[in-house]
């Protein structure tokens, strides 16, 4: 990118230990001459990094209809100021290619196949340098046959304008381009170029004849950038806002081939949304008295529970209360008997005490008399 715009972007480089895809988004403010360009770079962070890689593709569809939604949603206001809208929507995605010179990733082929409704694809295959002349042009061949098999629909540079269509025609043979990147320039000859050096020799990034990347800026920037804008807002776009209006339940006509009123359509979805209200309401409403009736339920069945807990309590309370009279009866009895056994035994010792001092006193005289 540092490259195709003859700028450097700030940023780090990115891990590539990330636990998912993750995109960043930046803009820039760009001047050549009189020419002001309002750049916005997203990068897709991680991408391809995963062990698991099935839903790789995912946070970079989203993204893209995130935008879409942005506009819709712009665009279905009342007062609406789209002249002055940052228009977030992605025209172009160069779709990077490792230089294998094999065949294309499963990557990237269900990748493509996701992107190819929703954006402008324009695969590159990065690092071009990295196979010969030879296998780079097998490589291509084999990439438009893997792209056409699996139906995947890349961006064709337009050949309606006579003007274009010459030149268009000729770089549409070219796809994909393979491109080398280097912001390095080094002396050839008498002009300092752009240039990648390497022990074995030089590689011009501008030169023709070591790789496409003169190919790619003339039609990305110089040649197709509006047809870009307009692929997106008329194909892409539209693509998207015919099936959200469609999710909304509006129509272009209805079934008798009638112009559809919006005022129909607005009143027959808010009388659908009421009737799906109600019926949440009401499904709410039994599902409470069923959960109300449950907890009575419960509730009668604990409270039996309590009283008959109660009842076996007060049961046993009152066996126990008789058991401990009974007791308590039997000890009174053997008491009194006691009692009585000691009276008894009192008296008798008492009268023993008294018959045995009269015959003391009998003794007494007797002695007396004897004297």
């Amino acid at each position: 990118m540092d490259t195709l715009f003859n700028t450097k972007f700030e940023g780090d480089a990115a891990s590539h230990s990330q636990p998912g895809v993750q995109l960043k988004s930046s803009t820039y403010d760009l001047q050549e001459s009189n020419v002001n360009l309002k750049l916005t770079i997203v990068s897709t962070v991680g991408f391809g990094d995963q062990i698991n890689k099935e839903d790789s593709y995912k946070p970079i569809v989203e993204f893209i209809d995130a935008q879409f939604e942005a506009y819709l949603q712009e665009e279905l206001k009342i007062k609406r100021v789209l002249h002055n809208y940052h228009d977030t929507r992605i025209h172009a995605c160069l779709y990077f290619i490792a230089p294998t010179g094999h065949s294309l990733k499963s990557l990237d082929l269900v990748t493509m196949k996701k992107l190819d409704s929703k954006v402008n694809i324009i695969p590159i295959i990065a690092k071009s340098d990295a196979i010969s002349k030879s296998e780079l042009t097998k490589f291509k061949i084999k990439i438009t046959s893997e792209l056409v098999s699996n139906g995947v629909q890349i961006y064709q540079f337009p050949t309606d304008d006579e003007s274009v269509a010459e030149i268009n025609g000729t770089m549409n043979a070219h796809l994909p381009f393979a491109v080398i990147g280097s912001t390095e320039e080094l002396k050839i000859g008498n002009k300092m170029m752009k240039a990648r050096q390497y022990p074995w020799g030089t590689v011009q990034v501008e030169n023709e004849a070591h790789c496409d990347f003169v190919k790619l800026r003339e039609m990305l920037i110089r040649v197709n950038m509006e047809d870009l804008r307009e692929q997106t807002h008329t194909r892409h776009y539209e693509l998207y806002r015919r099936c959200k209006l469609e999710e909304m339940g509006f129509k272009d006509t209805d079934p008798d081939s009638k112009p559809f009123s919006l005022q129909e359509t607005y009143e027959a979805k808010r009388n659908e949304f009421l009737g799906e209200l109600q019926k949440k309401e009401e499904a709410m409403r039994q599902m409470f008295v069923q959960r109300v009736k449950e907890k009575e339920a419960e509730l009668k069945e604990a409270e039996k529970e309590l009283h008959e807990k109660f009842d076996r309590l007060k049961k046993l309370h009152q066996d126990e209360k008789k058991k401990l009279e009974d007791k308590k009866k039997s000890l009174d009895d053997e008491v009194n008997a006691f009692k009585q056994r000691k009276t008894a035994a009192e008296l008798l010792q008492s009268q023993a005490q008294q018959a045995g001092g009269s015959q003391t006193l009998k003794r007494d005289k007797e002695r007396k008399n004897f004297f």
